[in-house]
Parts: C-alpha cells; sequence; structure tokens
C-alpha cells in the first residue's frame, strides 16, 4: 500500500467513518498515522472524542495515532495574507492598495478554497515525505510535524472539489510555465533598454517574482509526481442511486488524471431484519434490504474496481468499539510498499 490513501465520495456518504476506521487499522498493525481531514464539515473530533486543529495531535484513546483537521476558511485567510505580503515587497506603494483589493476579490470567487487548501495540503504531503530523510540526517523539526508517518489518510472533501483539487497541479504547472516565459521575456527586454553604465535594477537572477514562480511550479510538480506514484484512492458509496451515479463520473474524472481507484467501500447497507419479524418497521426494513442487496450486485457487475468493504449501518454514532469493527470490516491492505530502488 502506498504512504497516502484517500477516501472520496459525495457527502454524507461517510468518508470521515471509513476513513478514520482505516486509520485505526494501519495504527494496530503498528504504523505510525496521521489521519488529515480536508472536509469542511470535521467529524474526525466527533469519532475520536476530541478536538483536533491544523497541526497533527496524537489520538489519545490509540497508540500510533494523530489526527488533524485543516479549516478551509483559516487556509483562504492564511493564503490570502502570504499572497499580500509577498506583493507588497514587489510593487510600488502606489498600488498595493489596489492590489489587496483584486486579492480579496479573488479569494471571494469559487474555488479558492481549494486553491488555498491545495497548499496546505501539499504542505502536509511534503512534510510526511521529508521526515525520513530528515531524520537520517539529523535535520528533524523539533514541531509535531516532525513526526515520521508510515500513512497518512487523507478524509477528503465532497467529489467535485476533490477532484478540482487534485486537477489543479496539470493546469497550474502550465500556467506558471507561460507566466515565467513571460517573466523572463520582459526582464531579457529592460535589461537590453539599460542606458550607458545604468544597472537595471533586476536581473532575472535575483528576481523575486520569477523566484515566486519557479518555487510554485516545484511544488505542483510535487503534488502531480506523488498523487500518481506514491498515493492511494478508495471511494465510499452508499446503495443508492445517486451514490452510483456520482461514483461513476468520480472513477472516470480521476481515470482523467491518471488517478486510478484502488477499490470501492459501500457503507450504511440497511441490515436484515431477523427471520419471522413482523410489523411495519420490519415490512420497511426487510424492503429496503431487498432494494440495497440488488444495487449491490448492479455495483459490482458495474464497475470494474473491487468492493472492499460493505459496511452495514449502526444504530449509534460510530465511535470506539464500533470503529474498531468497521477497521475489522474494511479488506484493504496495511503493509507499505517496499520502498522504491
Amino acid at each position: 500500500m502506498n504512504k497516502f490513501v484517500f477516501f472520496g465520495g459525495k457527502g454524507g456518504v461517510g468518508k470521515t467513518t471509513v476513513s478514520c476506521a482505516y486509520g485505526l487499522k494501519c495504527a494496530r498493525e503498528g504504523l505510525k498515522t496521521l489521519v488529515v481531514s480536508t472536509d469542511p464539515a470535521h467529524s474526525t473530533s466527533d469519532v475520536f472524542d476530541q478536538q483536533f486543529g491544523d497541526d497533527p495531535e496524537r489520538v489519545e484513546a490509540y497508540e500510533n495515532l494523530w489526527a488533524m483537521e485543516l479549516d478551509p476558511d483559516e487556509e483562504v485567510q492564511r493564503h490570502m495574507m502570504e499572497i499580500k505580503r509577498t506583493m507588497s515587497d514587489q510593487v510600488s506603494p502606489a498600488i498595493v492598495n489596489e492590489i489587496d483589493r483584486q486579492i480579496e476579490l479573488a479569494h471571494r470567487t469559487p474555488g479558492a478554497h481549494e486553491a488555498a487548501l491545495f497548499d496546505r495540503f501539499i504542505d502536509v504531503m511534503r512534510e510526511a515525505s521529508a521526515d525520513a530523510s530528515e531524520r537520517a540526517s539529523g535535520e528533524g523539526r523539533p514541531a509535531s510535524n516532525s513526526e515520521e508517518y508510515d500513512r497518512v489518510v487523507f478524509d477528503t472533501s465532497p467529489t467535485g472539489g476533490t477532484l478540482r483539487l487534485l486537477s489543479l497541479p496539470d493546469f497550474l504547472e502550465g500556467w506558471i510555465e507561460r507566466l515565467l516565459e513571460k517573466r523572463e521575456q520582459s526582464l531579457d527586454l529592460y535589461e537590453k533598454a539599460a542606458i550607458g553604465k545604468r544597472e537595471p535594477r533586476q536581473t532575472i537572477e535575483q528576481d523575486p517574482i520569477i523566484a515566486r514562480l519557479v518555487e510554485r511550479k516545484e511544488m505542483f510538480e510535487f503534488a502531480g509526481e506523488t498523487l500518481t506514484n506514491d498515493a492511494t484512492f478508495f471511494l465510499v458509496l452508499n446503495p443508492d442511486e445517486l451514490s452510483i451515479r456520482e461514483t461513476s463520473r468520480a472513477i472516470e474524472d480521476l481515470d482523467e488524471y491518471d488517478l486510478n481507484v484502488a477499490g470501492l467501500v459501500i457503507n450504511k447497507i440497511a441490515p436484515e431484519p431477523d427471520e419471522g419479524e413482523e410489523g411495519t418497521g420490519a415490512t420497511y426494513l426487510r424492503e429496503r434490504h431487498r432494494t440495497e442487496q440488488d444495487r449491490i450486485r448492479r455495483i459490482e457487475e458495474k464497475f470494474a474496481e473491487p468492493v472492499v468493504a460493505r459496511i452495514v449501518q449502526r444504530v449509534e454514532e460510530v465511535k470506539g468499539d464500533l470503529l474498531e469493527e468497521v477497521a475489522a470490516e474494511l479488506d484493504i491492505e496495511v503493509a507499505p510498499d517496499s520502498p522504491r530502488p
């Protein structure tokens, strides 16, 4: 199994429950595991009965398990302030206020949350990827992010937002390359226009904007390579028509970006009433169970991806012993892949 494991799907299908259960399954096998929630609903704290924030914290009830929750609103504000600071250092004071206004408008547009969250999302992957080498070289950070995780489990946002998030590397990489080319051309023309012994204020090697663009390009290249080569994707769905259609679209979209789905988790399956049980409730439950079993068979026939778990809906919230039960029902590999040569 790859180091990074993602559980996606439409909102409300139970991604948080499944990702936390898989994180627990990995931790029980002795892997140092981090569960990362990028879903604005943030139920991870509810599952573990413990509040989490932007930095990894140990899950008190379990060994080898950490969790963190990324807040999209906070990430947007942080992203906006970082851009403002960068731009303020690179433009004349006369246009700083106008740039601030344009940045604030940009961060109110659709997709701003995904763009800001993506930066933090990459930070988590980079930190987790760098830990082993940093420890070997003695450069590990003292903060909690320096923990060397064997497995990082992402409880992703609903399907549409997740796919936009994952498609950003290809889109932005090309965009940044074009910006970089234009910026180099403009600086080259500026240098050629320098008169006499007057030196241009900037050179390509010293230009902070080019340095920033190169940094962003390298970050997106890292994200694209990691998602393709060191990440595994699972989709969570319920046995209902809308969920089946959403899953079909998600598989097609992921495939478009060469991100293959390793398996499907069917969650919230209605239990079958005991034989001989009568009454309105039993009749309803029996009919619902029959309908859902038909859909499950259709899922198995329709999709090439294997069904790795069939999780019956519980009456109570899934936490504690119930979370242990769900973890045991996930037929998903835990052992890490052998290191690549």
